[in-house]
């Protein structure tokens, strides 16, 4: 069984394994390499509890930009002539951890 971890980034906790990739909020654009705080370690039976653990997570950016699904969002109210429709879309970044030490 690998190591997983629970790591923060940009004020988002994600559960993360090694060799996983997740989805997080659009980075800078100058991260390549990235070394994150474990706040959780799980390594088989035994369980590592902190605010951070010793523990540090290194991943790597794999895509810098990814664009989510597209939101609608629509306003409306009958008899008063009133319609907007406002589009958003999401932009993510995609990073794979390389080691949980």
């Amino acid at each position: 069984m690998s190591k997983k971890a629970v790591i923060k980034v940009l004020g988002h906790q994600y559960i993360a394994s090694e060799g996983e990739i997740i989805t997080v909020d659009l980075l800078p654009e100058d991260s390549k390499k990235l070394e994150l705080d474990a706040y959780l370690v799980i390594d088989g039976d035994k369980t590592t509890v902190g605010t951070p653990v010793a523990a540090k997570v290194q991943a790597e950016v794999v895509e810098s930009q990814v664009a989510g699904d597209k939101l609608r969002v629509i306003r409306y109210k009958s008899k008063k002539r009133v319609h907007k429709e406002v589009g958003h879309r999401q932009k993510y970044s995609t990073i794979k951890i390389t080691k949980i030490a």
